[in-house]
């Protein structure tokens, strides 16, 4: 006869489960809370859309002029206007209702894809139109990324916005994997249009999802002029070191190291011979990656596992980027670039939470407008770097030295945790 308890489990198991059951629990705080779930769900399906149309049009782009230079300057039209606005965007979400915010821009972006589709279908595309394009998405983003940032601290309390942010990064990333993997096979059968509709369609629930919300409003005490309001919202980034370095390493990472993606065609293509499905497949290994490293998130609240895992974040992110530019075997390829996406988002997603912990609530919006800044308004600088980089000695070698820069920056981490730790170290003595 048996000695454990009926359904097999011995004295502990019971213990175990409930452990594990807690630390599960622990991983998705966040979604107990009805407004993040409806934003969540919205949020996923939306940044599917969004996966397969970057995708579709960096192929479309290189399909039309197989030229890396102008892969480039696609990158420079997206994120060039956030460089203009983004500290705008910051503004107007710190003085208006940020539900409202998201739903116009989130509406504008629907327009932009269904534009977008309609000259892919029916016209016969070219550069300069699909550079415009991408430009007014680019505008739109500058306004919405800023408001979708600091709207998360409406939907949770304080103590559970660490993990929310943690799953926004995880349902992008997730998507990242689920995206490329399905506007790869589109690509291949229907071509590129089909995934800009796609993309149009995929706003639809989460604007339905915004209108369920029952939020309370948010106090605005008087507001002074927009330029001044802007101007003290950078003096308070600057002034507070954490917040400062935090977005000076952001800043060097999102002009090189981000920007590899716009030479994945020419890696895919030209390097590794694997067409269309040889790129899809990249960018969705990384989104595997991606997928690791925020789920490795979830479970960090304090300080102390933040900054190890920003650092190993960015390590293994340069250190990746080193060792793909040299592969030229598919499968290689994609075990180096499943590297690479797991150090970029533990990095990114690392910085965000960081700062969202550190940065007081009337200055959340100006603070994630440069958290915008510096993660893609420097793009137009390093897309056209690696662009023209590119052009002159190879991709390899641009993506090579992007990863080497990262590099630098986790030694640069990894000594301010040792200083920290010596300082921490010194405190407790004089105690």
């Amino acid at each position: 006869m048996s000695l454990l308890p009926p359904g097999g489990a011995g004295p502990g198991a019971g213990t175990a489960a409930a452990a594990w059951r807690q630390r599960a629990a622990g991983r998705f705080a966040a979604l107990r809370h009805r407004n993040f779930r409806l934003f969540w769900s919205g949020h996923a399906l939306s940044v599917v859309g969004t996966w397969m149309q970057s995708v579709a049009l960096y192929w479309l782009m290189y399909r039309l002029t197989a030229s890396p230079f102008l892969l480039g300057l696609t990158g420079v039209a997206l994120s060039l206007p956030i460089l203009g606005f983004s500290l705008v965007g910051g503004v107007v979400a710190d003085r208006v209702d940020r539900r409202r915010l998201v739903r116009v821009t989130q509406s504008l972006n629907l327009l932009q894809a269904v534009g977008l589709a309609a000259y892919v279908t029916f016209g016969d595309p070219t550069p300069a139109v699909l550079l415009g394009l991408a430009l007014a998405n680019g505008v739109v983003n500058a306004f919405d990324f800023p408001a979708r940032q600091s709207f998360l601290s409406e939907l949770v309390p304080p103590a559970d916005l660490p993990n929310a942010i943690a799953l926004t990064s995880m349902v992008f990333n997730g998507a990242r994997l689920v995206g490329p993997a399905i506007a790869g096979f589109v690509l291949v059968r229907a071509g590129e249009a089909p995934c800009f509709w796609l993309n149009a369609a995929s706003y639809l629930l989460l604007l339905w999802n915004l209108t369920r919300m029952a939020l309370e409003p948010r106090p605005r005490g008087p507001h002074a002029p927009a330029l001044a309001t802007l101007l003290e919202g950078v003096r308070y980034a600057y002034h507070t070191p954490r917040i400062r370095h935090l977005l000076a390493l952001l800043g060097l990472t999102g002009m090189l190291g981000f920007q590899y993606g716009v030479l994945m065609p020419v890696f895919a293509d030209a390097l590794l011979r694997a067409g269309a499905r040889g790129y899809s497949l990249l960018v969705s290994a990384a989104g595997c990656g991606a997928v690791l490293g925020t789920l490795t998130l979830t479970g960090l609240r304090d300080r102390p596992a933040l900054r190890r895992a920003l650092f190993l974040g960015l390590a293994a992110f340069g250190a990746g980027l080193v060792a793909f530019s040299y592969s030229r075997v598919l499968w290689l390829s994609l075990g180096l670039s499943f590297v690479v996406g797991f150090g970029m988002i533990l990095f990114a997603a690392t910085t965000n939470t960081l700062l969202q912990i550190t940065v007081r609530d009337e200055f959340r919006g100006r603070v994630m407008s440069l958290f915008t800044l510096m993660l893609i308004g420097t793009a137009p600088f390093g897309s056209f770097i690696m662009g023209t980089v590119a052009d002159r000695v190879g991709a390899p070698a641009a993506v090579r030295l992007a990863g080497i820069a990262c590099m630098l920056g986790a030694l640069w981490v990894a000594n301010r945790r040792r200083a920290a730790a010596r300082r921490d170290g010194a405190q407790q003595e004089e105690r």
